[in-house]
């Protein structure tokens, strides 16, 4: 892949950032408890997945299921894939959606895993524009904690969170530029790179 396509890549998905809280949306119900509530009982199973003991593709399934349960897959994968998904059929769109969500628990769950001795805690919430923001820290044995903040709407017409900021860190722009770097190296073949990611 050339430097031309990354730069462009990056430079598509840094130019969105102003657009993904400007997304239509309905009118902000959901309020900060709720949205705690959500991430509490996600943390919850994360932690508990953590404290295991299970073979880490074990521990993948199970972030799999917490991914599927609390995160709004279908938005983050319809994101990820951006124009790109524009000349795709809807059997493709739910393949790769399917495919995004194991591609979501693999890679953060191998970050999750990382916390093994740790612990992640909610701080607090507050409103941003369309959605609420929920603040936790990741207490990691003898290391600094980390800040991993879930953005959470009631959009699809349950709460779910539909990014986290790791660190600073955005998940929707960082995939994006992901998925869109693994199918320019698949010459833009979404079937290849379904495959691939399952």
């Amino acid at each position: 892949m050339t430097d031309l396509m990354l730069s462009r890549r990056r430079f598509i998905a840094l130019g969105a950032a102003p657009l993904i809280t400007a997304l239509p949306m309905p009118a902000l119900a959901l309020t900060g408890a709720q949205a705690e509530g959500l991430v509490d009982r996600a943390v919850a199973e994360i932690n508990s997945v953590i404290a295991s003991g299970a073979s880490l593709n074990s521990m993948i399934n199970s972030f799999k299921g917490i991914f599927d349960r609390y995160a709004d897959t279908a938005y983050l994968a319809a994101y990820a894939l951006g124009n790109d998904g524009r000349s795709a059929s809807t059997a493709q769109k739910q393949a790769f959606a399917d495919a995004f969500g194991f591609y979501l628990a693999n890679k953060y769950g191998r970050r999750f895993n990382e916390f093994v001795g740790g612990q992640i805690q909610v701080q607090g919430s507050q409103p941003v524009n369309s959605y609420i923001e929920v603040q936790t820290r990741a207490l990691l044995p003898n290391q600094s904690p980390l800040q991993v903040d879930f953005h959470v709407t009631d959009r699809p017409g349950r709460p779910v969170f539909f990014n986290l900021i790791v660190e600073g860190i955005n998940m929707l722009l960082s995939e994006r530029a992901e998925i869109g770097a693994l199918l320019d190296a698949r010459g833009g073949n979404l079937d290849a790179l379904i495959r691939d990611l399952t």
